[in-house]
């Protein structure tokens, strides 16, 4: 039998005692109130319940520290639920809900294709054939916004009359927005009245007019620039 004293888990004191039940009662005559786990082995001899006592000794520290961390993270979970979540300020409410409120304008402005769909009417075909789209975004060649999952791409950006291609005319104006303006606030540019084209919205003269939207790009950024 093994008898494994159990302290509190500040101060483990562990100590082994290996014995008969007889020897056990007697060494423990003169102990205090400690706490005490007890093993029975049965059909072992002395070696093997001495290695077994010395194995308990070596790991229970190693339980006890496990179970004051279980106990620390067990007080910080009910301290946190106590705890009511603060409320965000007034001005990023209103602001997250102007924000909600362009992007839905934008998804409702134009028509937005997936990549597979953009592929399909493109005529690639194949597996992989979604990867073309892609690789216009990847290369400058065309925006997409990423929503519910999934790429979705202007149909304004996109040439019919060349199968389905991104026009042309769009690669310089992705570059003066590239590093200021993500995807959503780009969008939401082009779908946007716009003062510098005489109120109309940029998306309806790109194709006709990219010039003159190139320069309205230029104009946005250095108003963003300078304030």
């Amino acid at each position: 039998m093994v008898a494994v004293p159990n302290r509190e888990i500040t101060n483990t004191g562990i100590k082994p005692i290996t014995g008969s039940v007889r020897e056990i009662r007697d060494s423990l005559q003169d102990t205090d109130n400690n706490q005490f786990v007890v093993f029975q082995l049965a059909h072992a001899n002395k070696s093997t319940a001495s290695a077994f006592a010395e194995a308990v000794r070596l790991i229970a520290p190693l339980i006890i520290d496990r179970l004051a961390i279980h106990k620390t993270a067990t007080l910080k979970k009910l301290v946190d639920a106590l705890v009511p979540a603060a409320s965000p300020p007034e001005h990023l409410i209103t602001e997250a809900r102007m924000n909600a409120d362009a992007r839905q304008t934008v998804l409702e402005s134009a028509e937005w294709i997936s990549a597979v769909q953009l592929s399909e009417i493109a005529g690639f075909k194949g597996q992989n054939a979604s990867a073309q789209p892609n690789k216009w975004k990847r290369e400058g060649k065309v925006f997409a916004l990423r929503h519910d999952g999934n790429d979705l791409y202007p149909a304004y950006a996109l040439d019919r009359d060349m199968q389905y291609r991104p026009i042309k005319g769009l690669v310089p104006i992705l570059k003066v927005f590239k590093g200021k303006l993500d995807a959503w606030d780009i969008a939401i540019w082009f779908a946007s009245a716009n003062s510098f084209l005489g109120g109309t919205a940029p998306k309806d003269l790109l194709k006709s007019a990219p010039e003159r939207v190139l320069a309205a790009a230029e104009d946005e950024i250095a108003g963003v620039l300078h304030g």
